[in-house]
């Protein structure tokens, strides 16, 4: 019987204004990688913070309002999927985490990002100090404030495109290489949104291209 890890309790870093910034939508084939930046207020602490897979849906959104009335600032970033075509998927994130970060309406001194690597930010004085964080969703407040934000950000924008192509079951695959997905892919086409360079994707156009 293997026994589960336990995570290290993660240390901050001393700084005043601290971001957390994780991204939703690397995995999809359809639609933008969404990103979220969150600087929290410590004086009006938030209960429930975790990872946003660990959350049901309604938890989730109830949490998504609560962390936008109580967190000093939060923005969201997006990079297209034309831009993950041209970049590809890890640079077009980097992207849309920098635009999150650039978004905030207050200056972070220190951003921590979810997972084993982190883009340049910058503000007008100069680079600001940043850090990846493995497992940070489920470390760090402000991370997983950032994955509920995205999760629910980019989840309502696949029931919005579920509506207007019911017939592709965005709703509930939420874009993802599901096998019901593909068949429907095959069968419908590929939509302008779709990211053309994900190889299932790329598959479908050349067959149709044939």
């Amino acid at each position: 019987m293997t026994t589960k890890k336990t995570l290290p309790v993660f240390e901050y870093p001393i700084a005043y204004c601290i971001a957390g910034v994780d991204e939703v939508g690397r995995g999809p084939l359809v639609g933008d990688v969404v990103t979220a930046a969150v600087i929290l207020d410590p004086d009006n602490p938030i209960e429930g913070l975790m990872d946003s897979k660990k959350l049901s849906e309604k938890k989730r959104a109830i949490l998504s309002e609560v962390i936008k009335q109580k967190a000093i600032s939060w923005s969201i970033g997006r990079a297209s999927p034309q831009e993950i075509d041209t970049l590809n998927i890890l640079h077009a994130t980097m992207l849309a985490m920098q635009r999150a970060v650039q978004d905030l309406n207050v200056t972070p001194d220190y951003v921590l990002v979810d997972g084993n690597r982190t883009p340049t930010f910058a503000n007008e004085q100069g680079t600001i100090n940043s850090q990846s964080v493995v497992k940070g969703d489920d470390r760090v407040s402000e991370i997983s404030a950032a994955s509920i934000l995205a999760k629910v950000t980019r989840d309502s924008e696949m029931v919005a495109l579920d509506k207007l192509h019911p017939e592709y079951g965005f709703a509930k695959h939420k874009g993802y290489p599901t096998k019901v997905h593909l068949e429907k892919i095959i069968e419908h086409g590929v939509l302008d949104c779709y990211r053309q360079s994900f190889k299932p994707v790329a598959r479908v156009l050349g067959l149709r291209h044939d």
